[in-house]
C-alpha cells in the first residue's frame, strides 16, 4: 500500500470576511456565544482585517497592548473592547434574548 501524507496548511478565517456584512454577521454570532474567549478571538480577527497602527492611534492604545488583550490569554477590560470597536466603526447593542438574527 502506498504511503500518503495529508499536507497541512495554516488557515485564516479573516480572508472569507471579505465585507463588513459578513464581519458584522461573524461578531454577532460570537458575541451571542457569550463566551468571552470567542468573542475575544472574533475582535481578533476582525481587526486584523485593519491597519493595527491605525486602530492603535484611534484608540489611544499601544498595539502590543492590543495584541495581548486580543490573545488566548488576554482579559480585556470593557473599555478596552469598547475603545477598540470605535476603532472598528462598529457599535455594540442590547436586544432582548431569542430576539436576534444569526448568520
Amino acid at each position: 500500500m502506498k504511503n500518503s501524507k495529508t499536507e497541512l496548511f495554516d488557515y485564516d478565517p479573516a480572508i472569507i470576511l471579505n465585507t463588513e456584512e459578513k464581519m458584522i454577521a461573524y461578531l454577532n454570532a460570537e458575541l451571542a456565544t457569550g463566551d468571552p474567549h470567542y468573542i475575544r478571538l472574533a475582535l481578533k480577527i476582525i481587526s486584523s482585517k485593519y491597519d493595527l497602527k491605525e486602530v492603535a492611534q484611534k484608540t489611544g492604545i499601544s498595539q502590543e497592548t492590543i495584541l495581548n488583550a486580543l490573545s488566548t490569554e488576554g482579559n480585556p477590560e470593557y473599555s478596552t473592547i469598547q475603545k477598540i470597536f470605535n476603532a472598528l466603526d462598529i457599535r455594540l447593542m442590547v436586544v432582548k434574548e431569542n430576539n436576534y438574527e444569526t448568520i
